[in-house]
């Protein structure tokens, strides 16, 4: 009897030992989980966004369509600033931008590669027309006159790249 009692426990804590081994695996992948469509929008709304969403007909994906906004930086009126002038806008520019990027206000920002009117752009990931121009408006280059900016809304399918 003492035997047949020792192994039951000896079961029971065997189970015990192969259930945590099992929750551990699962616990991971479900925290490594990618977050639902549903999920998604819901956030995006609470946070402010547009969005809407379809399904793609070739991939049966559900696409989320967000509202960003794109800044052309434009030539301004002020362009007669001197050599050390125009360098250390330049710094305070691309330090701007960069800062704009780490706090997650724009996703990407490039010149164009021509010498026009419109020197670049600029694509906010923020929720309102209101907060992108204040951004875009707080660029040093903006500020001294040498770029102006005008802010467009624009669609574009969520987490998509560049290729």
């Amino acid at each position: 009897m003492k035997k047949l009692v020792l192994l039951l426990i000896v079961l029971v804590f065997a189970c015990k030992n192969e259930t945590k081994i099992i929750e551990k695996p699962i616990e991971a992948v479900k925290a490594k989980a990618k977050p639902t469509t549903k999920f998604i929008l819901e956030t995006l709304k609470s946070k402010g966004f547009k969005t809407f969403d379809y399904v793609d007909t070739k991939t049966k994906d559900t696409v989320i369509m967000q509202q960003y906004f794109i800044a052309f930086l434009k030539s301004g009126p002020i362009r007669n600033q001197n050599e050390e002038e125009s360098t250390l806008l330049q710094e305070q520019h691309l330090a701007h931008l960069g800062k704009m990027y780490d706090l997650g206000y724009a996703d990407i920002s490039g010149p164009f590669g021509d010498d026009g009117d419109i020197r670049g752009i600029t694509i906010y990931n923020v929720p309102t027309l209101k907060m992108a121009d204040s951004l875009a408006n707080s660029d040093p280059m903006v500020k001294s006159g040498r770029l102006q900016i005008e802010v467009h809304p624009w669609w574009a399918a969520k987490g998509f790249s560049l290729r």
